[in-house]
């Protein structure tokens, strides 16, 4: 789906809310919003869908790159470290004035109370979370 976020026909805005609040689509733009950095990994979107397959959570957030929702933003090469992600997910600017302007941001906080309370998170997840993150000032 390509789609502009700043143009509004009516049926696009419909088409583009009905798009982003579908069932696997909307828990993935849930988790970018309660997580603590709002900057996930492919594996921490994975973990806190257990019940989609890693295909389908890939082909998901892929979709919502592609609607402008959702940006892959990369650590750089400097500050890498092996055996930590170097690839996350965001919001982009216009995915959140998109959400916020339908209403669709109330729950943020609450989502990120939600999130903090996950206590039986695997291992791997919770060295992910303090993975380092790329500078969003520089990015």
């Amino acid at each position: 789906m390509s789609t502009s976020l700043g143009t509004d026909d009516g049926g696009q805005t419909r088409e583009l809310v009905h798009f982003i609040t579908q069932e696997t689509r909307f828990a993935l733009i849930s988790n970018l919003l309660q997580h603590p950095e709002g900057l996930p990994s492919m594996y921490e979107l994975e973990q806190l869908n257990p019940s989609v397959s890693e295909a389908t959570v890939y082909k998901h957030v892929q979709k919502l790159i592609d609607a402008g929702i959702v940006e892959e933003v990369t650590l750089p090469d400097d500050e890498r470290r092996q055996g930590y992600p170097w690839k996350f997910y965001r919001l982009t600017d216009d995915g959140r004035t998109f959400l916020d302007d339908h209403n669709l941001l109330a729950a943020e906080e609450t989502l990120q109370r939600m999130y903090e309370t996950i206590s039986d998170k695997p291992e791997k997840m919770v060295k992910y979370e303090n993975a380092p993150r790329p500078d969003l000032e520089t990015a």
